[in-house]
């Protein structure tokens, strides 16, 4: 107990000491109620902890005073049993927005059933409706304390939950980029290691050649890593919450596909081509760029570990003027590498992982459709994003 609350509670006490000298011993549990309700506001914020207990100790004595005690039924316990209420009703007040819930609901309940019954004493020959209006009565009091001192905690909880929910999607995103540009890379490789080790013997400046790759990628897993990192630690250093996805560093858009097919192709022996007609390009969004980039991270990602056999892949961004399709297209394997152990297909729906259902959800919370699945022999991922606005009035 802090030092200011031991004086606060000396004093209280000792002015009720001398309270129940001078009026007798008549008022003394109302008297104590109040000495309670005050102790607890002068420890204040300290007091909010054990502010059910306080509330339950007031309408314990409200009820001694009340049903016990001499003087219960007079007129001038009842004006003390008035003010002991009060005090009890304030009480109850800050239990119903501090108190942990097991203290409200003993603490409580016995405060409020104190309020409710103090008035059944002074009309000793009322019927019993007439007891159940008296009781209903201050029950009123009592249930608007607790709206007073209960709508804060509900919405202090409500806001809680939604923060939870709002790190919960947070985190969710960061694993999303992770997915998306790391499980790119790695997935190059791991392919570029499985080339290196059966051309190591009879090729060796192929080896040499893969291994270059292999750091290359690496170092790409690498930034992506860093990037998170350095986002997080921004955050944590300014004191701030995990920023929304729009108020991150801006990703990769469409004006990296060309970088990205060239590494694609670099990294194995798969041919990645690249088909962008006009205006396809200018008509996504920011964030249409970022999920179309992703899309096709997504998409070639799986074509190396799901179709290392793939001789082709054709990615191809077109637009009609109010929406732009984005298709990466393989041929299935059609030229399979003898020398790379076989990896699993990739099936629609299977465990093939949560990349393309994620991004499906991603694209239809946008407005845009998106689908996957066998094609012609081989793979076909295909998404459907609304154009901007400016985009679509300009054309």
């Amino acid at each position: 107990m802090a030092r200011r609350d031991r004086v606060v509670i000396g004093l209280v006490t000792a002015a009720w000491c001398v309270a129940a000298l001078a009026l007798g011993a008549g008022p003394a549990p109302a008297l104590a109620a109040v000495g309670i309700a005050l102790g607890a506001a002068g420890c204040w914020p300290r007091s909010r902890r054990w502010a059910g207990v306080a509330a339950g100790a007031a309408g314990a004595l409200l009820l001694v005073a009340t049903f016990v005690w001499q003087g219960h039924g007079t007129r001038t316990g009842s004006v003390w049993q008035l003010v002991a209420a009060a005090a009890a009703l304030m009480l109850l007040t800050a239990a119903a927005r501090w108190a942990p819930r097991p203290q409200l609901l003993v603490g409580g309940g016995l405060a409020a059933t104190a309020v409710a019954l103090w008035t059944l004493p002074l009309v000793p020959s009322a019927s019993f409706f007439e007891y159940v209006g008296l009781a209903a009565f201050w029950t009123v009091p009592v249930i608007g304390a607790l709206v007073v001192g209960g709508y804060p905690r509900s919405m202090e909880r409500r806001r809680h939950l939604a923060v939870v929910a709002a790190r919960r999607a947070q985190q969710l995103e960061l694993a999303h980029d992770l997915h998306d540009f790391v499980a790119h890379d790695v997935s190059g490789i791991v392919v570029q290691a499985q080339a290196a080790r059966f051309v190591a013997q009879n090729d060796p400046a192929a080896a040499t050649l893969a291994l270059e790759r292999i750091e290359r990628a690496g170092l790409a897993a690498l930034a992506s890593i860093d990037r998170t990192v350095r986002m997080l630690h921004t955050a944590e250093e300014s004191g701030e919450d995990i920023p929304p996805a729009g108020a991150r560093t801006a990703l990769p858009g469409t004006d990296q596909l060309a970088i990205l097919i060239d590494r694609f192709s670099d990294t194995g022996r798969t041919r990645a081509r690249l088909d962008i007609a006009p205006g396809a390009a200018e008509a996504l969004s920011r964030e249409g760029a970022a999920t179309v980039h992703r899309i096709v991270v997504e998409a070639l990602t799986n074509v190396r570990r799901h179709a290392p056999g793939a001789a082709e892949v054709e990615v191809a961004l077109t637009t009609d003027r109010t929406s732009v399709e984005v298709k990466v297209i393989n041929d299935g394997g059609r030229t399979r590498l003898s020398s790379l152990p076989p990896l699993p297909r990739f099936e629609h729906g299977g465990s093939g992982g949560t990349g393309l259902p994620a991004l499906a959800e991603r694209v239809r919370a946008s407005g845009g459709t998106f689908n996957w699945g066998p094609h012609q022999g081989g793979w076909r991922v295909r998404a459907t994003l609304p154009a901007t606005e400016t985009e679509a009035t300009a054309s």
